[in-house]
């Protein structure tokens, strides 16, 4: 049976050239990189050159780069770590969040309603973050977003307030395309009379198509993943601005604090041997991005737009769901309403004759629930359970595209 894969916002078939500078490291050069020996040495220095790929490729210092297990984890260690430093630092400097105990007067307490900021369209691993963050006593402040996703900068500016510690709004969204204005979401924070909020965008989705450049962008830590670029799974990143993680020469105490404490691997960062085979064909994955970046942009977002297209023709009353607007959307993301027809029925049965779609996200699909992030554009139920996501990626062909709206006509057309 042929198949054909449609879903490469879920994840993406490891290249070949991945696979091959990874090879040698699942088998020969096995050393523990934080040994000091001659295999110790070699396995760190592989460490660091695929460190320093990644750095580049978003104007970061080597330094900057944090390796993770997985993006969820980035996402994790930039909330918890943010909360759990700034806890350190309004008790060190005696920050407004901090107010006199009323019936003990000679000393102070943390007010439990420290804030941090996301949007109604986050990832799971940021949303659900924030709001068991939120069970601890942090007050979450969730930012609404119009029908096509784009968060409200009114509300943001509204919510800024000296409690707030981070604000965490991803890029590209996963489920829907939308692309978010990083730079004016800067703006906004920087003209509030918030003086902390640290700014963290989650840019797993839109790293191999959109520019990432940390400077430009104006964002303090930012989430990355190999298995949506090419790469292995198992293996993420997280880029935490160089003057978070040093000591405040005032307060001695980084404004991120480490999840995973031990044999202070990552720069203190992140404990734990590093998984030498996945961040060299972390490094290699992000290479290739890299090379053909433009290129591959401007292939996708044609294909999208022929597919886009042609569904209407089969489907006339086919709804997007997100931006239209073009440069407002990740290429290889499409969402689609499907009026009177039930996307997980569309789903099993393009699954039986070798199409791969989604319903929703990946990490969420198994445990069925209504996406968030269509609720959060305001899609009653009957639309959100009749939406589909198509995804693009590099091995789809103007051919497979054809050959799946074939299959889509013949079978509900």
């Amino acid at each position: 049976m042929e198949r054909i894969y449609l879903d490469y916002a879920a994840s993406t078939p490891v290249d070949p050239k991945v696979v091959k500078v990874m090879e040698p490291y699942l088998v020969e050069a096995y050393g523990n990189p934080n040994s000091l020996h001659s295999f110790g040495r070699e396995a760190m220095a592989s460490v660091d050159t695929a460190r320093t790929i990644l750095a580049r490729s978003i104007g970061a210092l080597s330094e900057e780069i944090i390796f993770t297990g997985s993006a969820t984890e980035a996402n994790n260690m930039a909330l918890r770590g943010a909360v759990r430093a700034a806890r350190e630092v309004f008790l060190r400097s005696g920050h407004p969040a901090l107010q006199k105990n009323q019936h003990q007067s000679d000393k102070i307490s943390i007010n439990p309603r420290q804030k941090i900021i996301v949007s109604a369209i986050e990832h799971e691993s940021v949303f659900d973050t924030a709001k068991d963050l939120e069970r601890e006593g942090v007050e979450v402040a969730v930012i609404p977003v119009d029908k096509e996703g784009r968060v409200n900068l009114k509300f943001l500016e509204k919510e800024l307030n000296e409690r707030t510690v981070l604000v965490s709004i991803m890029y590209g969204n996963n489920e829907i395309g939308t692309i978010q204005p990083i730079r004016r979401i800067v703006d906004v924070i920087k003209n509030s009379a918030a003086t902390y909020p640290l700014l963290h965008t989650d840019a797993v989705q839109a790293f191999q198509y959109l520019d990432c450049d940390v400077n430009a962008l104006g964002v303090d830590l930012m989430t990355l993943s190999a298995h949506k670029l090419y790469g292995p799974k198992g293996i993420g990143a997280l880029y935490i601005k160089s003057n978070l993680k040093s000591q405040d020469s005032k307060l001695h105490q980084p404004l991120i604090s480490p999840l995973v404490t031990g044999g202070g691997q990552e720069f203190g960062m992140r404990s734990g041997t590093q998984n030498v085979p996945a961040i060299v064909g972390f490094g290699k994955a992000v290479e290739l991005v890299q090379e053909e970046k433009r290129k591959e942009e401007k292939r996708i977002r044609l294909l999208g737009e022929y597919y886009w297209h042609k569904l209407k023709e089969i489907f006339p009353r086919a709804e997007r769901n997100g931006s239209i607007e073009k440069g407002t959307s990740l290429p290889h993301v499409l969402n689609v309403y499907f009026p009177g027809m039930r996307a997980e029925d569309m789903l099993i049965r393009l699954d039986m004759t070798g199409i791969a779609v989604s319903s929703g996200a990946a990490c969420a699909a198994r445990n069925a629930k209504p996406s968030h992030v269509l609720r959060a554009i305001g899609c009653n139920p009957e639309r959100v359970e009749g939406s589909l996501r198509f995804s693009f990626g590099r091995k789809t062909t103007e051919q497979e595209i054809r050959r799946a709206l074939e299959i889509i006509k013949r079978l509900f057309g």
